[in-house]
């Protein structure tokens, strides 16, 4: 029963939790699984999915876009990677 209520949570509380991790440095891995009870990746999934929607844009405005430009930038460096040094 305990399990079931861990798994419960909105997208405001995973918009609080990257925000506060962020400003403390917080390990994410064991955060994540203490307070939603999901792994890691899906975290992710779950964050990524989320700043995309104008309602996560309203709420926190700073955050969601420095969470964008991070997503950004990875995605960029990735694809460098990928294309090589002559790009």
């Amino acid at each position: 029963m305990a399990e079931q209520a861990s798994l419960e949570f909105t997208w405001q509380d995973i918009l609080e939790f990257e925000g506060e991790r962020q400003r403390a440095g917080v390990a994410s891995r064991l955060g994540v699984r203490e307070r939603f009870g999901i792994s890691l990746a899906r975290y992710y999934q779950l964050l990524n999915r989320l700043i995309d929607r104008p309602e996560a844009l309203q709420y926190d405005p700073m955050l969601v876009q420095r969470l964008r430009r991070l997503r950004e930038t990875r995605r960029r460096t990735r694809f460098a990677r990928r294309l090589g040094p002559e790009g």
